[in-house]
C-alpha cells in the first residue's frame, strides 16, 4: 500500500519552501520534484528548450509571468492558456524559468525587463526555458498541467503579481499568423515528477524538533535514514495532513523495526531476546545549564536494558553499547503526557522512591529510567503511541528477568558485619550472614509494610511479623543502596503481576491515555 501527497520542502538557509510530491511504501520513503522531460524525438538539451512562438491577434503569445530578479528568483512561467500559442508548441510548461528572450540573457533580469522585451519582441519570440525544479512556493505556482483551471497551488495568491502576456504587443504584422504548434520530428515533452531522494525506513528516525532544541516544528518534521541521509524539514499546509503522515511513517518505521528483531531473535537464544527496541531523544545538560537533546537508540534485550548512539546491525555491535544496565535494578517512570485538553499529566510509577527532576522543558511524551547509584537518563519520544509502547515493553522485560533469574543476592552490612541480602521469587527476603551462612532472618514479601532511607548508603525495611503482629525494623548498608531498591520494586511488581496482571495493566498511564483518545 503506497501513501501520496504534495507536501513542501523547507530550506532552513533561504527561508523558502518548494512544492515536492511525497510517496511512502512499507520500506521507503520517496520524494518527488516536479521537472520537464523529453518523451520522443532527439533531445539536444535536456536542461534548455528554445521554443519560437508566434504572437496571435488574440491571446498574444499565452502565457503569463511572474517572479524577476527583484525578488531573487528568475522569471517564471505562471500560466499558460488554453489553446493559445504557448501551449499550442507542447514545449513549455508553467514552472519554466525564461532563460534567453531573442537571445538575450534575461537570468538577472527584473520582472518589468522581461514584459518589456517580451512585449516588444515583433510577432516571432524565440525563447529558452529551463524548468526551475525548486520554485519558491511564495511564487504560488499551480502543480498540474497547463491551463488556470489546474491550479492545485495551497493558500491565498502570491505576492508577486502575475503579468499577462496574451496581449497583442507591438505586433506590426496585422494579418493572423499562423499558430505556433510542433512539427512532427521535434521533441516531445511532459511534465513529470521525478524521484529525487529515497529515504529506507529501516532504522530511520523522526525528529519534529529544531535540532538539540526544545523548539516544536509548526507542522513539520524530518526523516533521518540509518546512515544520517535526511529528507530536510517537510512542511505540510495542515496540522491534520501533519499528523496523518508523521503516524503513516511511524508505523511503516515501527513494522520495519519488528522485522528487524524478529530476524535478530532468531540468532539468539530463549533468554536472550529482545523485547523491544527503537530511536528516542535523550536530554543532556549543557555546561551552561541549557538543555540538548541527542538522538540514542534503546534496546531491551534479554537481562539488559541497552543505550546506544547508532543501532546495533551486528550480533557484534551489542558490545559496543554506550550504557549496558540490569533489568532488574532499573526503574521506568513516566513523567509527562500532553493530554487533549493541554495538561500536563505527571505520573509517579514507583514505590517510595523519590528523585527531584527540573521537568521544565517543553517535550510531551517524556520517560526516564532511573539507574544505580542514584543516576538517571532522561528520555523523550515522538509520539504518545511510542510512550505507551516503551512503558509496557519495559515492565515486560523487567518481568521476564525477575521469573528467569528467580534470586539477586547483594552484599550488606549491619554494625561490622558482613551480610547477604537476598530477594527471592518465591521466598521474598532473606539475610544472612556472609560467613556462615546461617540465616538471620527471613519474610514474604506481603510481609514488607514499609521504608525509607537516607538517599545514600541506609535503608530501614519495616516488616510485620505474622504472629505477634507487631512491625519489626530492619536496618541494613549496601555499597549501590539505589539499584538493591529498583531491585525490591521489580520484584514486588514482579508478583504482583503473577497474581494480578489486570491490576499491573491497569496502572498503565500511557495506555490510559491512549484510550482516553
Amino acid at each position: 500500500q503506497t501513501k501520496t501527497g504534495i507536501a513542501l520542502l523547507y530550506d532552513e538557509v533561504s527561508d523558502n519552501a518548494f512544492d515536492i510530491r511525497l510517496k511512502l511504501t512499507k520500506v521507503v520513503l520517496t520524494i518527488q520534484k516536479q521537472d520537464v522531460v523529453c518523451v520522443s524525438g532527439s533531445d539536444h538539451s535536456a536542461n534548455h528548450r528554445t521554443v519560437t512562438l508566434r504572437r496571435q491577434p488574440v491571446g498574444g503569445l499565452g502565457l503569463s509571468i511572474k517572479g524577476g530578479a527583484e525578488h531573487k528568483v528568475p522569471v517564471v512561467i505562471s500560466k499558460i492558456f488554453k489553446d493559445q500559442a504557448a501551449e499550442q508548441t507542447g514545449m513549455l510548461f508553467i514552472g519554466d524559468a525564461i532563460i534567453q528572450v531573442n537571445g538575450i540573457n534575461v537570468e538577472s533580469a527584473t520582472h518589468e525587463e522581461v514584459v518589456h522585451l517580451l512585449r516588444n519582441a515583433g510577432d516571432e519570440v524565440t525563447i529558452t526555458v529551463q524548468y526551475l525544479r525548486e520554485a519558491p512556493s511564495f511564487l504560488k505556482l499551480p502543480l498540474g498541467s497547463p491551463g488556470p483551471s489546474s491550479d492545485h497551488s495551497s493558500g491565498t495568491s502570491s505576492p508577486l503579481f502575475d503579468s499577462g502576456l496574451h496581449l497583442n504587443g507591438n505586433s506590426t504584422n496585422t494579418a493572423p499568423s499562423s499558430p505556433s504548434s510542433p512539427i512532427a520530428n521535434e521533441p516531445k515533452y511532459e511534465k513529470r515528477w521525478l524521484d529525487t531522494l529515497s529515504v529506507p525506513l529501516s532504522m530511520a528516525r523522526i525528529s519534529r524538533y529544531k535540532t538539540g532544541t526544545d523548539k516544536l516544528r509548526s507542522n513539520a518534521f524530518e526523516v533521518l535514514a540509518l546512515d544520517g541521509v535526511s529528507t530536510g524539514i517537510l512542511q505540510f499546509y495542515t496540522a491534520q495532513e501533519s499528523a496523518d503522515w508523521l503516524r503513516a511513517m511511524s508505523t511503516n518505521i515501527s513494522d520495519l523495526t519488528l522485522q528487524n528483531m524478529k530476524m535478530a531473535n532468531k540468532c539468539c537464544s530463549p533468554s536472550d531476546q529482545i523485547i523491544h527496541m527503537g530511536w528516542v531523544n535523550e536530554r543532556l545538560e549543557g555546561t551552561d545549564s541549557s538543555q540538548l537533546y541527542k538522538f540514542k537508540f534503546l534496546a531491551l534485550k534479554g537481562s539488559s536494558f541497552y543505550i546506544f548512539s547508532t543501532p546495533p546491525v551486528s550480533t557484534l555491535d551489542w558490545v559496543r553499547a554506550e550504557k549496558i544496565y540490569n533489568l532488574c535494578e532499573v526503574l521506568f517512570k513516566i513523567h509527562k503526557l500532553w493530554l487533549a485538553d493541554d495538561c500536563w499529566l505527571q505520573a509517579n510509577l514507583y514505590l517510595g522512591i523519590h528523585q527531584d527532576f527540573d521537568l521544565e522543558d517543553q517535550r510531551p511524551y517524556c520517560f526516564s529510567v532511573m539507574v544505580g547509584h542514584g543516576k538517571s537518563h532522561y528520555f523523550n519520544v515522538e509520539l504518545g503511541s511510542e510512550l505507551a509502547v516503551w512503558e509496557k515493553s519495559f515492565q515486560r522485560a523487567i518481568f521476564l528477568e525477575v521469573q528467569r533469574t528467580g534470586s539477586k543476592t547483594y552484599m550488606c552490612s549491619w554494625q561490622g558485619d558482613t551480610l547477604c541480602f537476598t530477594v527471592d521469587f518465591a521466598l521474598g527476603f532473606t539475610c544472612f550472614d556472609s560467613k556462615t551462612k546461617n540465616v538471620l532472618w527471613r519474610f514474604k514479601f506481603s510481609q514488607l509494610k514499609g521504608s525509607s532511607d537516607d538517599g545514600k548508603t541506609r535503608v530501614k525495611l519495616l516488616f510485620q511479623n505474622l504472629d505477634t503482629k507487631q512491625i519489626e525494623t530492619k536496618e541494613l548498608e549496601f555499597q549501590d543502596l539505589t539499584a538493591v531498591l529498583h531491585c525490591i520494586h521489580s520484584f514486588i511488581a514482579a508478583k504482583v503481576a503473577s497474581v494480578d496482571p489486570v491490576f499491573i495493566d491497569s496502572q498503565s498511564i500511557a495506555r490510559k491515555y491512549m484510550y482516553s483518545n
